[in-house]
């Protein structure tokens, strides 16, 4: 196929996306950016949704999807793309960290990522199309993550900075070295081919060290709370939601580097945040 052929981005818009067009565009790749709400005046985005609200494509040289594998699932067994494009998606370490949640819609999110996962890979494979997915940890680095960023905000706005108590081991991602282990799958299909890749930062900390590292990194001063695990136990007995991320406190949310550095060669940052790293995009 053509080098000039167009990479299909779905999810363009989001945080991984943010990094991977500027490194397609410097790679000189073609490429078709999908959004529900395309910015004017690029002919490179394409207005259009997963499941059900896709344009007609041309023929493909990769389908990379940056959004809910489970809104891909459908639309790639129902859809006959022409030839065989590399269909490259992530997924989320949830998948197994959430499988025994003590929350029911945790647990089913678990569900549905396996379930997602095992019907991309048996659609591609039934049409022998080459399939890569990437299974990260903690997203963050682009300011709209929903996890890490929040907490910033709200401790600038309030100068309170909570500090829950946590012993299970953490590695956030920078969004940056996921675009670039999509790039490297991109560039090196034999090495990423039918390879399912957990990925995580380049380092491990207690829940408890990283949420110290966001507090110093938050850009203005805020006074440290520190949450004892007793009143974490109580707030989760008050509020079931909470019951899941309060138990994981104490769980290790970690990947497997080693598949991904050997076969891609990428190896992720270390978690050292700046005040940049929270600011939302304009």
């Amino acid at each position: 196929m053509s080098e000039r052929t167009p990479i299909l981005v779905i999810g363009a818009s989001g945080q991984i996306g943010r990094f991977l067009l500027p490194r397609l565009d410097d790679l000189g790749l073609d490429y078709l950016a999908v959004s529900r709400d395309p910015p004017p005046g690029d002919s490179r985005w394409i207005s259009g949704a997963l499941p059900d609200a896709m344009p007609p494509l041309p023929p493909l040289r990769a389908v990379i999807c940056l959004g809910p594998l489970d809104h891909l699932a459908p639309w790639l067994s129902a859809t006959r793309l022409a030839g065989t494009p590399h269909v490259i998606a992530t997924s989320s370490m949830s998948a197994e960290t959430k499988r025994d949640s003590e929350v029911p819609a945790e647990r089913d999110l678990s569900r549905r990522l396996r379930d997602a996962e095992t019907k991309t890979v048996a659609t591609c494979a039934s049409r022998g199309m080459p399939w890569t997915v990437f299974r990260p940890t903690l997203i963050y680095g682009a300011g709209v993550d929903k996890s890490l960023t929040p907490v910033v905000h709200t401790a600038r706005r309030r100068r309170l900075f909570p500090l829950p108590a946590g012993r299970g081991q953490r590695q956030p991602v920078h969004a940056e070295d996921i675009a670039a282990a999509v790039v490297a799958a991109l560039s090196s299909p034999l090495a990423a081919q039918g390879r399912t890749f957990p990925i995580g930062g380049g380092e491990r900390m207690s829940a408890a060290e990283m949420f110290r590292r966001v507090r110093r990194s938050a850009g203005v001063f805020t006074l440290p709370v520190p949450v004892p695990r007793l009143a974490l136990d109580l707030a989760g007995w008050l509020s079931p939601a909470l019951r899941g991320p309060i138990h994981r406190l104490d769980s290790d949310l970690i990947a497997d580097n080693r598949e991904l550095e050997r076969c891609l060669g990428v190896h992720p940052r270390a978690f050292q945040p700046t005040p940049e790293t929270w600011l939302t995009p304009r």
